[in-house]
């Protein structure tokens, strides 16, 4: 990661102010009298557990929420926003970790979606304009990709990058970043920093969500902890330890280092992939898990590890090769992998792992349906009774199982998606990306909870971006490079260097 540029002394006053910011939602006291300052050419680091109010208070910032009480000052006078007009005009812009992008539309109409330019005639687009206009907003923050692609073909690192350069179009003055880097490869994180680096220069105000307290580190200038709703602290990074932002943001101690007990003799054979190659570009994928082990699926974005996850739980189809699960051959739907015992935690678990305008109970029953209800008959007390039991085993923070869980935040979410599964019962747990947008406290928790299931006779593959996950967390790792597996790495071999090694070069 780049090291942080000299911190620049702030303006007198501040670019925007909030004041008193409160915001109550039906069970829930989303933010608690919260003040924010954003100072221009300055990184302010926005830190809290899921569900502290980071997200709330950036959307009562962009305009998208009211706030029920609460004042905003730009540039000392007071100002109201209470749309997103409101915050356009002010120079607002928001990159949320959940993308905004319209799916069949391409990068160029993503990108000036609602400004294209016009054309000639009434009514329509100067397509060369557009097309020229998003060539050099995308050359701006280095993405070297055509504007005229589809932005659903994309992956989520790509589209992560399409968000990047639609803020960036918008002349943006305040720019939010919630957890930028969460889909990045290291290469494209380095890209992103040297642009931050580029727009503080230029007097750009950034507000900067994230969990990875490297980054905290490397990039912020100032830094809010949320709590609760509330604001626990505003200071320095020179003036804090990382463990004590720790402390601050969970109010109790948390260990980082995600200890467990690896396999030093794990146990049957249950996957076995042979030669298998899909429609989606990966060829010749050949890896084992056994019961009682975590085996990591790492390399770099784009090399071909979501494609590999999607192939084993039939959502891509096959070309050649074959999947053998707990001593079967297995192909077809997912619905069939699905019974035979495989569980796919996606990377996008709004887009493929909930449905957002059922609640939380729902969701967390329905991939269980069939075992709890063997004769097709719904007992509604029952599923109350898992949906509680697995709301208190995973801390999910919601009022109760009634909540739509579209109104939870991105962690609680995620935990939602892993408790679906183990209501199903399944054997194989297939994480992509498990902790991506997740905080720090949640973390070690999930990472507990897969460490449980392995435990107890169940086995993971886990795909991770974050190495320093893979070698803390994975008994082993096979290592993937351009849609290919490059090479295993045992437990005694599993460093940060032998995965960058692999997934870059040849071994």
């Amino acid at each position: 990661m780049s090291v942080a540029s000299p911190i620049a002394a702030p303006s007198p006053a501040p670019l925007l102010e909030l004041r008193g910011i409160s915001k109550e939602f039906p069970g829930v006291k989303a933010l608690d009298d919260v003040s924010f300052a954003i100072h221009p050419g300055e990184v302010h680091m926005l830190l809290g557990e899921n569900g502290a109010g980071k997200s709330s208070l950036m959307k009562i910032l962009c305009g998208a929420y009211c706030a029920d009480t609460g004042e905003f000052y730009y540039k000392g006078a007071k100002v109201a926003i209470t749309s997103i007009a409101d915050a356009q005009k002010l120079g607002i812009a928001v990159i949320f970790q959940e993308f905004s992008l319209v799916p069949f539309l391409d990068i160029a109409q993503n990108i000036f979606l609602g400004r294209e330019p016009k054309g000639r005639l009434p009514g329509t687009i100067d397509r060369r304009k557009i097309l020229a206009d998003a060539r050099r907003v995308l050359d701006t923050i280095g993405f070297d990709i055509d504007p005229s692609v589809i932005v659903d073909t994309l992956g989520v690192a790509q589209q992560q990058m399409v968000e990047i350069a639609k803020a960036i179009s918008q002349n943006a003055r305040i720019l939010v970043m919630d957890e930028p880097t969460a889909a990045l490869s290291d290469r494209e994180a380095e890209l992103l920093f040297a642009l931050i680096a580029r727009l503080k220069a230029d007097g750009v105000a950034i507000v900067y969500i994230s969990h990875r307290i490297a980054e905290v580190f490397a990039l912020g200038d100032r830094i809010t902890v949320l709590r609760d709703g509330r604001r626990i602290d505003n200071l320095r990074p020179a003036d804090v330890t990382p463990d004590q932002l720790v402390r601050m943001m969970v109010g109790r101690n948390v260990d980082m280092t995600y200890p467990r007990h690896f396999a030093e003799r794990p146990g049957e054979l249950l996957l076995e992939v042979k030669g298998l190659s899909s429609t989606t570009g990966i060829s010749d994928i050949n890896i084992e898990v056994r019961r009682g082990e975590i085996v990591g699926l790492c390399g770099l974005v784009g090399s071909g590890r979501t494609e590999v996850a999607r192939a084993i739980f039939g959502a891509d189809s096959i070309l050649e090769g074959e999947i053998i699960f707990d001593g079967q051959p297995v192909s077809g739907e997912p619905d069939i992998a699905a019974r035979r015992g495989i569980a796919l935690i996606p990377e996008s678990r709004k887009s493929e792992g909930l449905a957002l305008m059922r609640s939380v109970g729902d969701n967390l029953v329905v991939s269980a349906l069939k075992k709890l209800f063997p004769s097709g008959l719904y007992d509604p007390r029952a599923a109350q009774r898992t949906a509680d039991g697995l709301i208190r085993q995973l801390r999910i923070a919601t009022p109760n199982a009634r909540q739509t869980v579209g109104l939870l935040s991105g962690g609680n979410q995620q935990k939602v998606v892993i408790g679906k599964w183990l209501a199903a019962g399944a054997k194989l747990f297939i994480f992509d990306e498990p902790t991506r947008g997740i905080d720090i406290g949640a973390k070690a928790e999930i990472f507990a909870l897969i460490d449980r299931l392995v435990a107890e006779g169940a086995a993971a593959l886990m795909i991770s971006s974050e190495q320093i996950e893979i070698c803390h967390v994975c008994d082993r790792a096979y290592v993937m490079r351009e849609g290919r597996v490059a090479g295993h790495l045992t437990r005694s071999e599993l460093t940060e260097e032998n995965i960058v090694r692999l997934g870059m070069h040849d071994a």
